[in-house]
């Protein structure tokens, strides 16, 4: 994208977005927590900082008295719009991530830290003593035998996030670090603790993305799938039994590679995955490319924020182009 192409996807995000702050997947459509960050994050990306503020108010507001919040919700219902009330994990977490980047381009979070500390604290429950975190809990508080391989990938991440910004905003936090440090742990050395996924490309390249391999290690768990999930000029798969490339997983994959200092192979898939977007800045969500189909037919805003995080991990453009590998 160009710095204009990039401004336009930033705008469509902004376009989708409730007034309440609510950034729905797709116009009309419903939300998660996880995805809502994902395009809050886009907006800051894009300069739309007053935008991607508000987004973090609107979890503020719909965080529950034990600081989770529901996986999924439809915003402007009538109710709380909560139509899954189940607590997941790296929904959770993930609040931190985008905190942690709006705190890269300078912006004031500060006024977040009570969200994001009992946030923390429902992640922190769901851990099996030092190692994996489950990967929900139920509205009877039954929590899931699983623990998986994406979600606690992402979980690292989101902790040592928060633990950056509780040291900065004064409010030091080495527990959560700590916390981070033994998720890694499990994740690099005791994998018969997890659930695979083998067929999700998120199971192949999240661990390299957020940091839990680095150097040689994350160089060979790209190189062991790489032919199984990128198909040249398309893009990457989300799954492996489907001929389906999807944005989201393409764009997390730039993430990664660039993290991996693999710049020209970023390059190159970001340059594929381009036929996902439209004129209007809007990006859909993936194409079934042995038919030339789009499917699922929407254009979602969580891809749109995918992208613009590429491409700043690209060119440098913000303050915040190298959060992932931070």
């Amino acid at each position: 994208m160009t710095p204009t192409e990039a401004e336009q996807t930033g705008k469509w995000i902004a376009s989708v977005q409730l007034t309440s702050g609510a950034i729905p997947w797709f116009e009309g459509g419903h939300l998660d927590p996880w995805d809502h960050v994902q395009a809050a994050m886009g907006l800051a990306t894009a300069g739309l900082v007053d935008e991607a503020v508000a987004g973090y108010d609107w979890l503020r507001h719909a965080q529950r008295p034990d600081g989770s919040w529901g996986r999924k919700y439809w915003p402007g219902a009538d109710d709380d719009g909560v139509e899954e009330p189940e607590t997941d994990a790296n929904y959770c977490a993930y609040v931190a991530t985008g905190l942690w980047h709006l705190e890269l381009l300078g912006v004031d979070g500060r006024g977040f830290f009570e969200m994001l500390e009992r946030a923390v604290d429902v992640v922190l429950e769901l851990q099996v003593g030092n190692g994996p975190v489950a990967w929900a809990r139920g509205i009877d508080g039954k929590v899931a035998g699983e623990c998986l391989v994406t979600g606690n990938a992402s979980i690292v991440f989101s902790l040592r996030c928060a633990a950056r910004l509780a040291e900065r905003w004064g409010h030091p936090r080495p527990h959560w670090e700590h916390a981070a440090d033994g998720i890694a742990d499990a994740l690099t050395h005791r994998p018969e603790l997890f659930t695979p996924k083998p067929r999700f490309s998120m199971d192949w390249y999240y661990p390299v993305m957020t940091g839990v391999l680095d150097g040689a290690a994350a160089a060979a768990r790209i190189d062991e799938r790489w032919d199984e999930f990128v198909v040249p000029e398309f893009g990457t798969r989300c799954v492996t039994v489907n001929p389906w490339v999807t944005g989201g997983e393409t764009l997390e994959l730039v993430l990664a590679l660039v993290r991996a200092g693999r710049l020209d192979a970023a390059t190159s898939l970001y340059d594929d995955i381009q036929h996902l977007r439209d004129p209007d800045g809007a990006w859909w969500t993936g194409l079934v490319y042995n038919d030339g189909k789009r499917w699922p037919v929407e254009q979602s805003t969580w891809t749109a924020g995918t992208a613009l995080l590429a491409h700043d991990a690209l060119t440098g453009a913000t303050p915040a182009a190298g959060f992932m590998g931070r």
